[in-house]
């Protein structure tokens, strides 16, 4: 997951509130159920001690939830009686929750939230493609991008047609599709079609998409369903995260001259957030060192196991954080990416719960 977007979370000092709001249990009085729910994530955030105008903000916040649809639910990250960050979830929490902390509870979001929110869906024949964005709310069809990933945005209609040999209108395929699926920020393209003139079309395509893309066979009037969509984006996203895996289980193995491209565990992780060495940041959820305290600083690459690791010499007033959390907001601050990695066999990579693939030296 890119968590380039959680970039205002770190633009100032904390303490924050973290609230993940399950909407998907609500009856039919769900403006009544909405209101309940916002004064008791409310006073649970007062009960651990965050201020007055904070806790008016997050119930505010809630109870506005009630005033458009939220089939699942939404995180809503606070400070200083402003709400920061909101951003909807792709899957329902498991019930809302509350927690007052020094750094934002953001660990959650690999799993609840996603980096592929919008799908560039092309139909593709040999007379050309047509385009679809497709979400969490259904379709559109997508001309020449406007620059937005919003999918209740409207865009004109899209039909290409070339009069040339197939490879030829294969190659100007992948390249209007290509230039979609950057101006629209369309995190999966799913090709429709004929087997081979998928393929065509996906060989055609830049390097840069080709870990982005997944074919279809037509459903029933030559579309796909929005079942169909969701069904093949949790697909796509279940196998980048095992094969994500699988290249840090290969990296933490010692090369010829005995390194490593891979550490686990939250001291060694810790270590590498410090000399800024992440490329990649693994969590496996329910791991043990996930939940551990660490100690943090100012700066987003302080984060050590103990205090006097930190290595800032003029660090006064180091705070204890959850793992997890200091060490999403270390690779935000570095660029780093961050992936939920399903539990092996054994349940043990990486380590803890926690590993990260290192950067060249």
């Amino acid at each position: 997951m890119d968590l380039a977007f959680l970039h205002p979370l770190y633009e100032h000092p904390g303490p924050w509130a973290s609230v993940y709001v399950d909407t998907s249990r609500h009856s039919g009085s769900t403006p009544q159920d909405r209101a309940s729910t916002a004064r008791e994530l409310a006073r649970d955030l007062r009960e651990q001690g965050a201020d007055r105008s904070t806790c008016h903000a997050v119930r505010t916040a809630v109870e506005e939830l009630a005033l458009s649809p939220e089939p699942l639910g939404r995180a809503l990250f606070a400070r200083a009686g402003e709400v920061v960050l909101d951003p909807p979830l792709a899957a329902a929490p498991g019930g809302s929750s509350a927690r007052w902390a020094a750094l934002p509870h953001t660990a959650p979001l690999l799993d609840l939230a996603t980096e592929d929110p919008v799908c560039a869906v092309a139909y593709i024949d040999r007379a050309g493609a047509e385009f679809e964005l497709r979400g969490a709310v259904g379709s559109r069809e997508a001309g020449p991008p406007r620059g937005t990933a919003d999918p209740d945005r409207p865009v004109r209609h899209f039909r290409l047609r070339v009069e040339n040999a197939w490879d030829h209108n294969a190659a100007e395929i992948a390249d209007a599709l290509a230039v979609c699926q950057e101006e629209t920020g369309a995190g999966l393209v799913v090709l429709v079609g004929e087997r081979r003139a998928r393929r065509s079309v996906r060989e055609r395509l830049p390097h840069r998409l080709r870990d982005r893309v997944a074919e279809a066979s037509p459903g029933p009037g030559g579309r796909l369903l929005d079942e169909d969509v969701e069904r093949i984006r949790e697909a796509h996203l279940r196998d980048r995260a095992a094969a994500e895996l699988e290249r840090f289980l290969a990296a933490r193995t010692p090369d010829e001259n005995g390194r490593t491209r891979a550490v686990e565990g939250v001291s060694a992780v810790a270590e590498a957030a410090r000399d800024h060495r992440i490329d990649e940041l693994l969590i496996r959820p329910g791991g043990p060192d996930t939940r551990r305290e660490v100690w943090i600083g100012e700066d987003p690459d302080r984060v050590a196991v103990r205090p006097d690791d930190l290595g800032s010499p003029g660090e006064q007033h180091p705070w204890r954080a959850r793992a997890d959390d200091a060490l999403l907001r270390a690779a935000v601050e570095t660029g780093a990416p961050a992936v939920s990695v399903p539990s092996t066999a054994g349940g043990e990579a990486p380590a803890g719960g926690v590993g990260a693939l290192l950067r060249g030296d």
